[in-house]
């Protein structure tokens, strides 16, 4: 750019000769102006920053000279000029956000300040003091960048790390199916059929039965043996929360979203998901399900960005899902999205022959969760064992497996004859209103599964609040079985 030669007249701002040698001396590039903008002073370090010699700007007007711009390139004339501004009201101003231009063409990020120069109260000119950030703007968005990359790393470990942690302390079993009955061989015959694909699998069982340990089977006979099996209990959550456990939310999509959250969804991309007891998904719940299984994406709570998900998806229920359709209660289109291949896991009053198996299985583990050294159950235990309907399947047997295990002395487990749980008997004793008030809260829940929220919840039966059911259960330590 050619530069102008304006008029240089009388009035400059002094340098002293003393002051000249300490601004020669300092790194950071020094421009003196005097009222109508025309260089009087330049440093070295000026010089060497811009490529422009002191003898090609005095007295000349350096905005036109090498121009200055905004961080994105576009210009802005003198008189918006942060310098020359500081030169008709005397404001000091420090800018960070603009661009010096080398007599090369070429531009560097600077920070400056502009200061006004008074002689006996009187404006005189401006010092503008520069220094090149470039190494500090090229620092500072590595650290960006660094800093997006730690932290979305952050929470995907806080997510997994979470996860697993969850999943390690309550499944520390090494995943196998106990028994040699028909029933049982039919079913692993069925599993071994389907692990291998890509189907969606129901699973189809009453409590206890041990349909969980039926989809991490499936999983670890999988080709996605080596990514995540995510669980989600759909009971354990209202619906509200189901959504944002399954689908994760964004930051501040509801109060006390405090922080971006990935959901099970995210959690089982390239693996497989299992939804335990599907039958308690709400209505709207079930409809963005069926769209996950459509088009295999979602939406996180509070974002309308859809994110791509590659999961085998694998659920379980106790209930009758084609009854719940008729009743209403569930899609009839998600209900057969569902029922790819079903899988039916037998009670174990239907398979007694089984319990001698599980048994040893049990008390291997037991053995060494507790550091006990039990070898086995007596002979008359293993009739009572035998003897009894089971109406909490197999996760009733391991339950008196460890309670027997952890009251035995020797090495030998002696089973007591098992009678079913039944109401209490009213043996003319007087009850206090909290005992029966109790006993009928307890009773219902069992009922109805100990399931509390819902049309078919226990606060909906009993006439209660949700929120009132809990608060009365937890004041009368109502807890529900392990």
């Amino acid at each position: 750019m050619a530069c102008k030669h304006p008029r240089v007249d009388d009035a400059h701002v002094d340098f002293l000769p003393e002051n000249k040698l300490l601004l020669n001396a300092v790194g950071e590039g020094i421009y003196g102006f005097d009222l109508e903008g025309n260089a009087v002073f330049i440093n070295p370090a000026a010089e060497r920053m811009t490529g422009w010699k002191a003898e090609e700007l005095l007295g000349k007007n350096i905005h036109d000279c090498h121009h200055h711009s905004h961080a994105d390139g576009s210009t802005y004339p003198q008189e918006e000029c942060p310098i020359y501004n500081t030169l008709h009201d005397g404001i000091a101003r420090e800018i960070s956000h603009d661009l010096f231009w080398r007599k090369d063409g070429s531009s560097f990020p600077v920070h400056y300040t502009s200061t006004p120069v008074y002689k006996q109260d009187r404006l005189i000119g401006v010092v503008a003091i520069f220094r090149d950030i470039s190494i500090q703007k090229q620092t500072e968005a590595s650290l960006r960048e660094a800093l997006k990359q730690v932290q979305a790393l952050s929470e995907k470990l806080a997510n997994e790390n979470d996860y697993l942690l969850t999943e390690l302390a309550s499944h520390r079993q090494e995943v196998n199916i106990s028994g040699e009955s028909e029933a049982i061989q039919s079913l692993i015959q069925q599993i071994k059929l389907v692990a291998n694909t890509s189907s969606t699998v129901l699973i189809n069982g009453e409590n206890g039965t041990g349909k969980e340990l039926v989809a991490r089977n499936i999983h670890a006979l999988s080709d996605r043996s080596d990514q995540p099996l995510v669980s989600v209990n759909c009971a354990a959550f209202s619906p509200t929360l189901l959504e944002s456990e399954l689908f994760g939310h964004e930051k501040g999509a509801f109060t006390g979203a405090t922080s971006r959250r990935k959901g099970r969804f995210e959690l089982a991309h390239q693996g497989t998901l299992f939804l335990d007891e599907v039958a308690e998904l709400s209505l709207e719940a079930q409809s963005k399900l069926l769209r996950v299984i459509q088009e295999q994406e979602f939406e996180r709570v509070g974002s309308s960005t859809p994110i791509k998900v590659d999961i085998r998806l694998v659920t379980a229920t106790h209930h009758d899902l084609l009854k719940r359709v008729e009743q209403g209660l569930f899609r009839m289109d998600l209900y057969y999205r569902l029922n790819v291949f079903p899988l039916h896991v037998p009670p174990l009053r239907e398979r007694l022959e089984d319990i001698p198996l599980l048994v040893s299985d049990i008390l291997l583990n037991l053995n060494h969760k507790l550091g006990k050294k039990i070898k086995g159950v007596s002979k008359q235990g293993m009739q009572h064992l035998m003897a009894y309907h089971w109406p909490g399947n197999v996760r009733e047997l391991q339950n008196v497996i460890e309670r027997q295990t952890i009251l035995c002395h020797g090495q030998i487990l002696q089973i007591p004859a098992l009678q079913a749980e039944s109401q209490p008997q009213d043996k003319g004793e007087f009850q206090t209103l909290q005992q029966v008030e109790a006993n009928h809260i307890r009773r219902t829940l069992k009922r109805l599964n100990w399931r509390i929220s819902g049309p078919n919840g226990a606060a909906n039966v009993l006439g209660l609040p949700a929120s009132t059911l809990r608060s009365r259960m937890l004041k009368l330590s109502i807890k529900r079985p392990a």
